[in-house]
């Protein structure tokens, strides 16, 4: 027979082609998810120029790009925040823009408010939405410090401890809703955090009015403030509270912006010392710290090129604030000038410097030692 079309082997059916788009069978999971916003409106992109708060991660993108451009001699390439209107729901019927892939169906304005963000990604969570604090240590202390609470999850099957009884029987005396979940459905909440099967979902923290803490700490017999200047990881200033408590601090500030607030991840790390070391935020922290020193306090900024040696520190026995820079850059400018001193650790190794929660506790372990040879 003519041709090859009885040879053995022979294909019956066409070549099955790639699906449609050159992205193969990846293009069908892109779908619906719409255009793709430009870099100065990505929340975590270095040129973001939106008009909503500035996330701590593009902080700290746009600080790094600073100091790269300042080595190599040219202009940054990062945005300016707050000159692109990047919200939702600003016409004149306070609804949203319809936008393709983001909106609701059909066309329709969605009606919602905040940060614009591309489609697929989840915006920050607000700080006014409750935290789940979890682990067996600072849920009990939580719950021994009357920390506000609105409900405790527990895995089901859990190893129940002498920790784990407290927790339940002081949840109950409370009033606390106790939940039995299972444990898949606790790490989908907890975000994969090691929660040792137990988490209090507790409300925004409540910090103390700078003004109070001040007052409160000037009361005690030897006064001492830790102030934090950038410290943008929440697990440096649980570390930073913990150590506050243990050596006899009477308060820690914060501030507002580009810089870490007490989340669940702070509550964790402090082991529930949180809870007993009032916390203030300030809007402007040089501003605080001469308000400080107005009121009779030293401040002294944590330096690696200090003046001072930390161990020929005499102000010390004083009514004293010690100031610890953020992990990357240290002392911000203009606090280090509003400083009174500032101080060194000295370091027998070739290390460049210590982590912040670290130098702070070694220098609130050195402040405790010389106020107890001073008494």
């Amino acid at each position: 027979m003519a041709g090859n079309s009885q040879r053995r082997g022979r294909r019956l059916t066409p070549k099955a082609g790639a699906p449609k788009g050159s992205g193969g069978k990846n293009k069908d999971s892109l779908a619906g998810r719409g255009k793709t916003l430009p870099a100065d409106e990505r929340p975590w992109h270095k040129a973001y120029s939106g008009t909503e708060k500035l996330p701590q991660r593009t902080a700290w993108k746009q600080d790094k790009e600073r100091r790269s451009a300042a080595e190599e001699g040219r202009a940054p390439k990062i945005g300016q925040p707050g000159t692109k209107d990047t919200t939702w729901g600003r016409g004149t019927r306070g609804m949203a823009p319809v936008r393709a892939g983001a909106g609701g169906r059909g066309g329709k304005p969605t009606g919602r408010s905040g940060p614009r963000v591309a489609p697929g990604r989840k915006s920050n969570p607000s700080r006014d939405t409750p935290e789940l604090l979890v682990g067996r240590n600072p849920v009990l202390e939580a719950l021994r410090a009357q920390v506000p609470a609105t409900a405790l999850y527990t895995a089901q099957g859990i190893d129940a401890d002498d920790r784990i009884n407290e927790i339940t029987r002081t949840a109950a005396d409370r009033g606390i809703a106790i939940l039995e979940i299972s444990r898949a459905e606790l790490d989908r909440m907890t975000g994969g955090v090691l929660h040792q099967g137990v988490g209090l979902q507790v409300p925004p923290f409540a910090y103390q009015p700078f003004e109070d803490l001040v007052a409160a700490a000037l009361e005690q017999a030897a006064p001492l403030l830790v102030a934090l200047d950038g410290v943008t990881d929440p697990r440096n200033l649980g570390a930073v509270i913990r150590s506050a408590a243990a050596f006899g601090a009477q308060g820690v500030f914060v501030p507002e912006r580009r810089a870490a607030g007490i989340t669940a991840t702070a509550w964790r790390t402090s082991a529930g010392a949180a809870a007993r070391v009032p916390v203030a935020q300030v809007t402007n922290l040089t501003r605080s710290l001469k308000a400080c020193q107005e009121a009779g306090f030293m401040v002294v900024g944590l330096d690696a090129d200090g003046d001072t040696d930390l161990y020929d520190l005499e102000a010390a026995v004083g009514p004293l604030v010690v100031v610890v820079g953020s992990e990357g850059r240290g002392l911000s400018r203009l606090v280090g000038e509003t400083c009174d001193l500032t101080v060194s650790i000295p370091m027998i190794s070739e290390v460049e410097s210590l982590n912040a929660s670290v130098a702070a506790a070694v220098t609130l372990a050195e402040v405790a030692r010389r106020r107890a040879a001073e008494s």
